[in-house]
């Protein structure tokens, strides 16, 4: 059964619209190479936070919706999203069908 989940996750405000075109893209693809369907994956908007977060003050949140038929996909992304240094933080919420 395929489930529905939406990730999002906050990119650091200093990097360059190639350079942030080029993370999605890399991590749209780690999605769709461990068996999940995208349905969008779109920039939300730069907000500033109510707290620094490695070392910034503000991001751009950028919003996957997704659907999966298991957990692979969600955990390669967040396993690779730890180790990026342009992704400060994210978060994936499992949606009802």
């Amino acid at each position: 059964m395929e489930n529905k989940y939406e990730i999002t996750y906050i990119i650091r405000p200093d990097i360059d619209e190639a350079a942030k075109s080029e993370l999605v893209e890399r991590f749209d693809k780690i999605l769709t190479d461990n068996g999940a369907q995208i349905l969008d994956s779109k920039d939300w908007s730069k907000r500033r936070f109510a707290y620094e977060i490695g070392g910034f003050t503000e991001g751009i949140y950028h919003v996957v919706n997704l659907t999966a038929d298991d957990n692979r996909a969600i955990d390669e992304f967040d396993r690779l999203a730890k180790f990026s240094d342009n992704i400060l933080r994210q978060m994936t919420v499992k949606r009802d069908a």
